[in-house]
């Protein structure tokens, strides 16, 4: 037997006692096999990651790349680069808790904090999710509307059904809920790839577009949107996410059982963020190689980019690839988003009801505000509802990285699954940065 130390279980450094397991009705039911190759061990872990990285390419985050491509050409894919890599590694902090402890971060937060202190950040979290899940409804209606001209507010509508898909996979089970997240991701990928080629970026600048460059500091506009593509990317509700999905794992519970999980789980999230890089740097490329470089700067609303691409990339297709590439967007982040929105509910409450009826209100929470908007406000109503969503998703950030880093470098919860100094200093360094940044972007917002 392994002792408390070493599993990292240690139940009297919580305020509360565990309760049932996240995500119940899939907690440890994928096997993962004892012995063969490091290939066949990786590929049974793998999945969780790709649900993660939907969050960071989800249409709140299409606005932002636009604009900064339109405005700034390539000079801001640094910035998505260094958001990605932040998310790199507080993505791999949320894995770890969620193995070593098996608690998922709502859970966590429950066992440690006051009951007010659990209320209020439920109330923010649940803020953050509905606001997450306006994007991918608004994204999803747009992408309906310019492809097959069904009206945005019928379009809102249509994706209350989205709710009922992820309840008929999750009943068949969890791998089928990775494999269509998958298959929709490399739809969008291939899209991008494509539109790429028709775009003809320039390569030199595309490369040193990479390197961060002291002009995103010095020019106010640029840093604004520089700090909105962070927003955009670095998404709250991932977090909770993920310490719940890597649970559907059925791993030893000992010492070298968790150490490994932890690795094949950090590997599956690290490359699976990669791909969402490469999505999110793609969208500002194609933006940057087709409207800055034809002098069209002020464009940054999805559906005047759909209007513009078919006659700047010299191709219908162009387009049409570019509202498939919206769709499976808007598609895949309602499925992560229905389910994160169960793990909080019942992570930070310890509440179980039906999961149709609590994807229903979380979906019912995004749509309603959506339908009232576009029918008194029309699309461009739609737009200004989109940016809010990300600035309320910003506000929340901080609320789910300060607890989360808390507790991974907390020894007593963690035992030998302590984050080393290194990381410790480097997980508090991001979370001063994005604290800033946000708080500069939401007083830039209101009051600038």
């Amino acid at each position: 037997m392994v002792g408390p130390s070493a599993t990292g279980s240690q139940d009297d450094a919580w305020r509360t006692k565990g309760s049932q397991p996240s995500l119940p009705e899939v907690h440890r039911s994928l096997r993962i096999p004892l012995k063969g190759s490091w290939l066949k061990k990786f590929l049974a872990f793998a999945g969780p990651g790709y649900l993660v990285a939907v969050g960071y390419m989800d249409p709140g985050n299409w606005a932002t790349d636009i604009a900064g491509g339109a405005m700034f050409g390539y000079t801001l894919l640094s910035v998505i680069l260094i958001s990605n890599l932040m998310a790199v590694l507080l993505q791999a902090l949320a894995g770890r808790l969620g193995i070593v402890t098996g608690r998922d971060l709502a859970q966590a937060c429950r066992d440690h904090y006051s009951k007010p202190v659990v209320f209020g950040l439920w109330i923010l979290c649940e803020l953050a999710i509905a606001a997450c899940d306006l994007a991918e409804v608004i994204g999803s209606a747009i992408a309906l509307n310019l492809l097959f001209g069904i009206p945005i507010i019928y379009g809102v509508i249509i994706t209350v059904l989205d709710v009922f898909i992820v309840l008929l996979l999750q009943n068949k089970g969890f791998r089928y809920i990775e494999t269509l997240v998958i298959v929709l991701i490399f739809t969008i990928g291939a899209c991008f790839i494509t539109e790429i080629f028709f775009a003809k970026p320039d390569t030199s600048a595309l490369f040193a577009g990479f390197i961060p460059s002291h002009h995103i500091i010095m020019d106010p506009t640029m840093l604004y949107i520089a700090i909105g593509i962070l927003g955009a990317t670095v998404m709250p509700h991932n977090l909770y996410l993920h310490s719940s999905i890597v649970q559907t794992r059925r791993i030893e519970q000992t010492e070298l059982g968790k150490r490994e999980a932890i690795k094949y789980a950090t590997w599956d999230s690290t490359i699976a963020l990669f791909f969402a890089l490469f999505i999110n740097a793609a969208i500002l490329i194609i933006s940057a190689a087709t409207f800055n470089k034809a002098g069209m700067t002020e464009v940054a609303d999805i559906s005047e980019a759909y209007d513009l691409l078919t006659p700047l990339l010299g191709t219908a297709v162009g387009s049409v690839l570019f509202g498939v590439a919206l769709l499976a967007s808007g598609q895949n982040s309602t499925l992560t988003g229905t389910l994160a929105g169960q793990i909080v509910m019942e992570g930070f409450l310890n509440i179980r009801i039906a999961a149709w009826l609590r994807r229903l209100i979380t979906r019912l929470l995004a749509v309603i505000p959506a339908v009232i908007v576009t029918a008194i406000y029309g699309e461009s109503g739609t737009t200004d509802l989109l940016i809010l969503s990300q600035i309320i998703l910003s506000f929340q950030l901080s609320f789910a990285v300060i607890p989360l880093i808390q507790f991974t470098s907390d020894k007593k919860k963690m035992g030998t699954f302590v984050n080393p100094l290194w990381v410790k200093l480097l997980a508090w360094f991001v979370a001063i940065i994005i604290i800033g940044l946000n708080i500069y972007l939401l007083y830039k917002t209101f009051f600038g």
